[in-house]
């Protein structure tokens, strides 16, 4: 029985919409409170037993290798102030097990072509992907590891999914398919970001897949798509003429942490359950709003009015 050892992390994005914060830094070491987005994506890899994680990079993209090494010189300092907390936790960012491994995209092609990159590191083996925009937490189990417990079963494409309104479709790749059991469908059929009106379905493909290797000889044929890119929905439209591809409505709560305000709403439910900050944090928000004689919020009260 195969299983999925190798994660694919594409992190060479620009991360235009968060300019002028990514004009130097990318948008994946952007903090959720106290880690950067690739972390949380990294951990939840290694939560699911892969033990390989492959970042397919570009320009000004350095900060993402230099977090994952040794800082040899942070680690002596804290060591000198004997701030043992704090050596722990720059120690245990991944696990010593674990492979991290930094391949570079020369060209912005898409989020196909940066898939296909990978495939040197991967060879013939199954592989997940995991877009670090997309922070899922809250659940009783990491997102991608109830994708790996379901491909156990299957041996098969997984796709993790969600329902969205029926007016953002546009903005996702949307399946459409027969249900097996709940929260899993077998998909008929893919679409890159279709009209609304054109939308087989609201199921939206959003930021983890687990993929077969067959991937790789579609994506090489697979030409530009939608917005002029190499899209991973087209090769995945091919791969399911030959092979079963599964839709799973995984557990958990996502945040867009592509858009500012799934940023900062990611924030601000990651600051209420931190361990450090959670209660006075709590307390804050709780200090800013106005309520009526029922206990209702009627107002915010910010220092801009």
């Amino acid at each position: 029985m195969k299983q999925i050892k190798k994660a694919v992390f594409p992190v060479a994005g620009m991360g235009t919409r968060f300019l002028p914060a990514t004009k130097a830094n990318p948008k994946e070491m952007l903090p959720v409170v106290d880690k950067p987005l690739i972390q949380y994506a990294a951990e939840e890899a290694v939560a699911a037993g892969v033990d390989t994680l492959i970042f397919v990079t570009g320009r000004n993209k350095r900060s993402i290798e230099d977090h994952f090494d040794t800082a040899v010189e942070l680690e002596n300092e804290l060591e000198a102030k004997n701030k043992q907390k704090m050596l722990q936790v720059v120690r245990d960012i991944i696990p010593d097990h674990v492979k991290c491994v930094f391949i570079r995209q020369s060209q912005a092609l898409g989020l196909g072509h940066a898939v296909l990159c990978a495939r040197p590191v991967v060879n013939n083996e199954p592989f997940a992907v995991i877009l670090a925009d997309d922070l899922i937490n809250f659940s009783d189990e990491p997102c991608l590891k109830q994708m790996v417990d379901v491909f156990g079963y299957q041996q098969c494409s997984i796709l993790g999914t969600q329902a969205v309104p029926k007016e953002t479709v546009s903005s996702y790749g949307i399946v459409d398919g027969v249900e097996m059991q709940p929260g899993l469908m077998e998909v008929s059929g893919i679409v890159e970001k279709p009209p609304v009106e054109e939308a087989p379905s609201n199921v939206a493909v959003v930021g983890r897949y687990i993929l077969t290797p067959r991937i790789f000889d579609l994506l090489q044929k697979t030409q530009k798509g939608a917005g002029g890119e190499i899209q991973l929905t087209d090769a995945i439209a091919s791969l399911l003429k030959e092979q079963r591809v599964l839709s799973y409505n995984f557990k958990g709560r996502r945040f867009d942490c592509g858009s500012k305000v799934g940023y900062l709403k990611a924030q601000v439910e990651f600051a209420l359950a931190h361990d450090e900050v959670g209660a006075e944090f709590r307390k804050y928000l709780t200090d800013l709003m106005s309520t009526d004689a029922d206990g209702n919020v009627v107002a915010l009260k910010t220092g801009r009015g």
